[in-house]
This record gives C-alpha cells, structure tokens and sequence, in this order.
C-alpha cells in the first residue's frame, strides 16, 4: 500500500503562522480507529492518533498487529501511539508502522493501574532517562520527517514537571501533548490551566492542550489563555464528532456520513459497529437492530431522540460490538495482509 505521508510540523508552523492552533483527535481505547478517525476529519480534525497500542504485543504478534492497526491511503495525518517501556520493543514498533503513519507517540500518561503496574504509561513520568532512551532510539534510526512525541500529565510539582519537559524537549521530541491534571486526579476535576501554560512558556516545541474539550469554544480559550499549539479532545468527540466543526451536539448529518463510512468497504474489519448515538434531537432516525437506545427504548442501529440525557456519565458515541464478514474486500485496510476472523 502507497500511502501518502504528511509532514506534522509543517502542520504545526502553517497554523502559528495562520495565528491558529491545531485540532486534535485524541487517542481513545477502543474507539479512536480508522472509521472514527475518518469520520472526524470530516469535521475539522486537523491531526487524529490511533488508540494505544502495546509495542511488544505489536512486534511479537501478527494477530495484535491486525487487530489494532488498521488504516487506508486516505488516514493521514496520523500518529500512532505506543504503549513500551523499552527501546526495542518502542523501535520496532515504529519501524513496523512507518510506511503507513507520520509519527509515533510514546504514552505517559495513561493512569491506569494495569498499565502502571506493568511499567506503561504514568510509571514513566518518575524514570525520564527511559523516556529518554525510547525516544533517542526512534530518533536515531528512522527518517526525521517522522515525528517521535510525548504524552504526559502534570506532575503534582510544577517545577518538576517543567524540568521534566524541557528534558524531552532536549532529547529531540517533536512536540508534546500534556493533560492538564496529574495522575491522581479524576476527569470530572478541572484542568490546571495555570500550570499548563507555565509549562508552555517553558519550551520551544510545539505544544498541546489537553483535557476538559467539549465544545469549539472551549478549545478556542484554552488555546487563547495557554497560547499553545493544537488543541486535543477526548471525551467530548465521543459525545459530539462534529466538535470541531462548531456543532454544539452531534448533528443528524455527521451520524449519516458515519453510516456511510462505516459500510465502506476499505474500512471493512472484525468490527460492526453498533451505534450509539447521544440523542439529543426531537427527530428520530431508526433502523432495526437488536440494540436499545438506552434513551427512547426503541430496538435501533441508530437513534435520535430528545429522551437520552445529555449529561450521561459514560459520554459514549457509540458502543461496539463484534461481528464478522466473510463476503467483505478488506483493501488496503489491513495492511499486515492477514485476516483474522
């Protein structure tokens, strides 16, 4: 597969010098593969990444390689986030999706006990020199118009916090995505926008904001207040696609262009999806399906309605479910050329 390559911090020195910053699609478990990510692009996404992905299980096994992994010629700009604590396994794995995405990201910022214990994620925030070496070892031996970035949280000092960055800066990282609470915090605790920006001011590199995104507006203040360089949302995509695009809810257009999406066949995989969509509109769209809209009651694929609560805690677009196809052209999607059913 051919795939055509874009160069990020062009992205990022085009929008400061446009006075803009860039929006960013966050990486999401489970939910942030090719159809979301296509789906988002359609809506303003300037940069979207990949869920994140276990390097060694990447490197060791076709079937992680498959199953987390897929992309087509159109998926760009994209970087792919790793999950490693050791500089084969980070290389490797960055070797493995080079021909097919514009950079990697090394996640340490996943609070997750799991991931913790197992030395991923938050547990690099207190071993730099790992850091270091991980992101030295991509550095080092793939092309340099392949970003390596970071993905880190607040340490509870500030201080430490900006040295630590400025650590990443020094060792040759692109830029730096940084969430705006620490590890122990909670996602319905606001973000500690002071200390974002002071780590800001502290670097060169580009930098994004992460955390608390649910509408257009609250990017465009946070970029405003932290003068940062891209704006990265989670939660608040799930919920709404079309964020970016400044719909303050999920508009009925965006959900057709997500069937559509969905039903092509060059993002055909493992997967269906089985839609849930927040409902917030008096019109409803239906389709028989086996699923409830936890909103309305109706057995759905997809649904719209005024019944569901906005304010629902779990902030789902949709949920997914597994369901396989055996008459389906895979294409270009799997790009490790093996199907796995």
């Amino acid at each position: 597969m051919e795939k055509h390559k874009t160069n990020v911090i062009n992205l990022f020195n085009n929008a400061k010098e446009d006075k803009t910053y860039l929006k960013i699609s966050a990486p999401m478990v489970r939910y942030s593969r090719v159809q979301f990510r296509s789906l988002v692009k359609k809506y303003n996404v300037d940069l979207a990444f990949t869920p994140m992905i276990l390097a060694n299980a990447f490197c060791q096994n076709s079937k992680a390689r498959y199953n987390e992994f897929l992309t087509t010629t159109q998926d760009t700009p994209l970087i792919v986030q790793f999950a490693a604590n050791n500089e084969n396994d980070f290389l490797d794995a960055s070797k493995l999706v080079y021909p097919y995405a514009d950079g990697v990201d090394l996640n340490c910022g996943c609070p997750q006990r799991w991931a913790m214990k197992d030395g991923y994620g938050c547990a690099l925030l207190s071993k730099p020199e790992i850091i270091h070496d991980l992101v030295r070892a991509v550095k080092s031996n793939i092309s340099n118009d392949f970003t390596v970035s970071v993905k880190v949280r607040l340490l509870s000092d500030i201080s430490t916090t900006i040295v630590m960055c400025q650590q990443l800066e020094n060792c040759g990282v692109d830029f730096l995505t940084l969430h705006g609470r620490t590890p122990d915090q909670k996602s319905s605790e606001a973000i500690n926008e002071e200390a974002m920006s002071d780590v800001f001011s502290a670097l060169k590199i580009p930098c994004i904001a992460n955390g608390g995104i649910r509408t257009l507006q609250d990017a465009d203040e946070l970029y405003t207040k932290l003068n940062c360089d891209g704006v990265m949302a989670a939660s608040g995509l799930l919920s709404n696609p079309a964020l970016f695009s400044g719909a303050i809810t999920t508009t009925v257009e965006c959900i057709k262009t997500w069937m559509e999406l969905k039903n092509l066949n060059s993002y055909a995989n493992q997967e269906d999806i089985g839609d849930f969509i927040k409902c917030y509109y008096d019109e409803k769209i239906t389709l028989k399906h086996n699923k409830k809209c936890r909103g309305c009651g109706f057995s759905v694929h997809y649904c719209v309605c005024i019944k569901y609560d906005q304010q629902a805690s779990d902030g789902s677009f949709f949920t997914t479910y597994v369901k396989t196809y055996d008459d389906l052209d895979y294409m270009d999607s799997n790009i490790f050329e093996e199907k796995v059913l």
